[in-house]
């Protein structure tokens, strides 16, 4: 069981101007597990009051991820399956369509990102429009590269809208 969650580098906060896309480079190898917390929001419109999100290791595309994913809204829940993808997808922010000032909340658990085996990564995420929509997923997700995670780029259709935030923490057992 992990002991020490240590924070790399600094919290991403986007500013007034917006932001397409969330970065964090030069990720050591120093820890056994990553653990990336990101409260996401996008300017987006025109939409399912909903913006997909995408993320994306060491700058790669290819067809090297796949996901599996459960989906509840409150009225009905869903289980998707997608193969062959040039991102990790099936996160999700709410859009400028949405009730004011509401963000998504997601956790990305990435055990033995150093490692030399394709990358298991395990995620959730929640959004809330005050009553009209909800959403809840739980996400299975494989990068098929045994290369050790070194970067990580978060992005959306829609652009992120200031106070939307990311957090990156190394796992030690140590």
């Amino acid at each position: 069981m992990p002991t020490t969650f240590t924070q790399i580098g600094l919290a991403q906060v986007v500013g007034a101007g917006g932001a397409s896309s969330i970065d964090f480079t030069s990720i050591p190898s120093t820890y056994t597990d990553l653990v990336l917390k990101v409260s996401l929001r996008t300017s987006r419109t025109g939409t399912d009051l909903d913006d997909e999100i995408y993320v994306e290791f060491n700058g790669s595309g290819g067809t090297a991820y796949s996901v599996r994913m459960l989906e509840g809204n409150g009225s009905t829940a869903r289980s998707v399956a997608d193969s062959s993808q040039a991102k990790l997808t099936r996160g999700t922010a709410p859009t400028d369509d949405a009730t004011a000032n509401t963000f998504s909340n997601s956790e990305y658990y990435i055990p033995n990102y150093a490692g030399s085996t394709n990358k298991s990564v395990s995620y959730d995420t929640v959004m809330e429009n005050n009553g009209t929509t909800s959403k809840a997923l739980l996400v299975a997700g494989l990068w098929s590269n045994t290369a050790a995670i070194t970067s990580i780029k978060i992005t959306a259709v829609g652009t992120f809208v200031q106070y939307s935030t990311a957090y990156l923490y190394g796992v030690s057992n140590a």
